[in-house]
């Protein structure tokens, strides 16, 4: 080949990369046959993206993390494990079929009825999502979830469901893993083609902890059933009917198949718990049954249903909705998840939430392995093969090393039967330990579990899951923070700087509860503060997507119709996420551990950006602090030396010292707990009166409103939108 033609042949090749890449990603190329129509049936083959920067940014993030830290806050001192996951062996060819393939021949109806036909037990897995954020604080990332996604699609096509999505996961995604939710739906989609996908939806709530308008919690189900979900698991956190209905409707008209779920609380089998009785469940099942449910779900979120109940209500359920499909959703806080669930499908249950082995118990759900194994043999049996469990679970036992600063057992050694008293939802359980260390109660968790009890009378015995269970935990951390009681709230609440999600729930932005609102602590919190009557969402404006768009499009490039969700959804969130993603790249690409904690000198690694494209990279010296409050640090990239300059944020926080306020002198104004200044109500020189709001902080989404104790006029305010705060830092000066 002559010096011209090899010249030309480079150029074709360089100019061509994206393209190349996109047939390397694609799945028929990849799993298929092809032929010489493959490049005329593909057009999205020519979809070729931009070229980034992003080995610089990567190394701009690894940097960062090496002098400050881990960007996620990390609750207790656990270094990830360093060993990565080994996946389990599968064949190259196609999965083969499984309930998904049902669904999409017969649709939501003919999928329900194909599932109440079916003999023996079926189960959901919540491997990838509930159990980890019930044991790991919801930290597992996608890029853990997609390495064993392929051996689960090949192995357990016979499970009804893979819950993956919703709930706390997509809040979390963003604000604390710094990926994308959508992305996450999107690529496990294309490795996991033959199992349902199932996601949870917080009613009139969508994924968010407040109401939308009623046109973004339709969109957001389209948006999700476009991406790749199948199920909706609707809730509300009140049970409230309308909230609920509205869910419903969304995710009916999306085409997903609709599971609406009554939250379980009490114990229908105690005569002496007379507010959530039989009779309320079967009534709202009834209500839902009309409302055209597909599926009708009890969801035991704390864990409460003892097996004389299981068999008391399913069995009541059964008899009333006979062609009905039931799913069962439980926890296993106090350790009777298995045989609640077993008495459960007993009873008539079609369906039951299971968790792999490694990643269950505790407040995660029963055991896929001790339910496969209890039913083998019987007419409940779930044709899961055990040897694959045995292999599914030997991953996550390892991948679960790489999240141990966010493993509950740091502090959690074993079931805790207290969870009947205190009614902690699984779901919320290591959050709330998270969140507890954040503000400084790590130890004085105990406490933070009895006052949420006290904090859950003080509410009037609420239905606790998202979001009341925040509203709850938030009340109690906020008592035990203050050293209250639940008699002195009550004495005081008129003087009291309440959490802010305490307040808007007794405005009534979350619902209405079963059996109304607390008086006279509603009064005394509320004072002349708007009230909401009936359904939150129902006198919301419909949200201006065209508007939300144009404006992300003026702040961004490549902004899609997820994004564009995820910022109806969390719009402050999203925005500090392409923020970050801007500045970092793509990390989503770096193993957990470098994720967390970084390379140590000298130590070499890859980084696969996409198929075909792979960093070499070696860590290999930090540098002296500089007089800018920085640190050079240094990398050999493929071969070539680069260094990133990080400014040492230890170092800078050294150099400021926040006053702290002084208790005996009355116009100081200090932090109530830590957290950062998300808005400052009031300006210096500004007459106010006592209980008016000055700013709000906030510390692990909980968010704190605080009030003048006094009237008079501001005389100095010493903080700044984003500043973090201590406990007691100064925040301003009353005159």
């Amino acid at each position: 080949m002559y010096g011209g033609d090899r010249l030309w042949m480079a150029l074709y090749v360089m100019t061509n990369i994206p393209f190349l890449q996109n047939v390397l990603n694609n799945h028929q190329f990849l799993y298929g046959t092809v032929d010489t129509q493959f490049i005329d049936e593909n057009p999205d083959l020519f979809n070729l993206r931009p070229v980034q920067n992003r080995a610089q940014k990567l190394l701009h993030y690894l940097g960062h993390v090496m002098v400050n830290g881990p960007t996620t806050p990390i609750p207790v001192k656990a270094k990830p494990s360093t060993i990565d996951p080994a996946i389990p062996q599968m064949p190259m060819s196609e999965p083969p079929p499984g309930f998904r393939d049902i669904l999409l021949r017969d649709g939501p109806e003919g999928f329900a009825k194909a599932i109440r036909k079916h003999r023996g037990l079926l189960l959901m897995d919540t491997t990838f999502r509930d159990a980890h954020q019930s044991l790991l604080a919801t930290r597992v990332r996608t890029h853990d979830l997609k390495k064993i996604s392929p051996f689960v699609s090949h192995n357990f096509n016979n499970l009804f469901s893979l819950e993956n999505w919703g709930g706390a996961t997509f809040d979390v995604a963003m604000r604390f893993l710094y990926e994308c939710p959508w992305r996450r739906l999107q690529e496990l989609r294309e490795l996991i083609p033959n199992i349902p996908f199932q996601m949870l939806l917080r009613g009139a709530n969508a994924v968010g902890y407040t109401n939308y308008p009623d046109n973004a919690v339709f969109k957001f189900c389209e948006v999700a059933k476009e991406n790749g979900m199948d199920i909706f698991r609707v809730f509300d956190s009140l049970n409230y009917l309308p909230n609920m209905i509205l869910g419903m409707e969304a995710a009916g008209q999306a085409g997903g198949v609709v599971e609406a779920a009554i939250s379980y609380t009490g114990d229908v089998a105690d005569p002496t718990r007379t507010k959530y009785t039989l009779d309320y469940y079967v009534n709202l099942a009834e209500e839902l049954v009309k409302a055209g449910t597909h599926i009708l779900c009890i969801k035991d979120m704390a864990g409460l249903l003892k097996p004389k109940a299981s068999d008391l209500l399913i069995r009541s359920l059964r008899d009333k909705f006979p062609d009905i499909p039931i799913h069962v959703h439980t926890h296993d806080t106090a350790g009777a998840g298995v045989a609640s669930m077993l008495a459960c499908a007993q009873a008539g249950a079609d369906i039951v939430d299971v968790a792999i082995d490694s990643m269950s118990g505790m407040t995660s759900q029963p055991s896929m392995g001790a339910m496969v194994a209890c039913t083998k043999g019987t007419d409940l049996d779930t044709g899961i093969q055990l040897e694959k469990v045995f292999d599914y679970s030997e991953y996550w036992e390892v991948a679960r090393g790489l999240y141990a600063a966010f493993d509950c057992t740091a502090t959690m050694k074993s079931g805790n039967a207290d969870v009947y008293e205190n009614e902690i939802p699984g779901g919320q359980y290591t959050n709330l330990h998270f969140q507890a260390h954040s503000m400084g109660l790590g130890n004085k968790f105990k406490e933070v579990k009895k006052a949420y009890a006290e904090a859950n009378k003080l509410l009037g015995d609420v239905i606790k899951v998202t979001p009341s269970s925040k509203i709850v935990g938030d009340l109690a951390q906020f008592m035990v923070h203050n050293g209250l009681s639940r008699e002195e709230v009550e004495t005081m609440a008129d003087e009291l700087s309440f959490p802010l999600s305490v307040v808007e729930y007794l405005q009534g932005y979350v619902g209405i509860p079963y059996g109304g609102f607390p008086e006279p602590l509603r009064t005394k919190v509320l004072k002349d503060l708007p009230r909401i009557e009936g359904r939150p969402g129902a006198t919301l404006p419909p949200m201006d997507f065209t508007k939300l768009e144009e404006g992300l499009k003026s702040k961004y490039d490549d902004i899609t119709p997820e994004d564009i969700m995820s910022a109806a959804m969390y719009p402050k969130v999203f925005e500090e996420y392409k923020d970050f993603s801007t500045q970092f790249g793509p990390v989503e690409c770096l193993n957990t551990r470098l994720f967390l904690e970084g390379p140590n000198i000298a130590e070499e690694f890859e980084v696969e950006l996409e198929r075909g494209k792979t960093l070499h990279i070696k860590a290999l010296a930090l540098g002296d602090l500089n007089k800018a409050g920085q640190r050079e640090v240094f990398f050999e990239l493929n071969g070539q030396l680069r260094s990133v300059l990080v400014k040492d944020t230890q170092a800078m926080k050294e150099m400021h010292f926040h006053p702290k306020a002084l208790k005996d002198v009355k116009g100081q104004i200090g932090a109530p707990m830590p957290g950062k200044v998300i808005d400052i109500k009031v300006k210096e020189g500004q007459t106010i009166e006592k209980g008016q709001p000055l700013c709000v902080l906030s510390a692990m989404k909980m968010e704190t409103l605080v009030n003048s104790p006094v009237s008079g006029t501001i005389k100095k305010i010493y903080v700044k939108p984003d500043m973090h705060l201590e406990g007691e830092d100064l925040v301003l000066e009353i005159e």
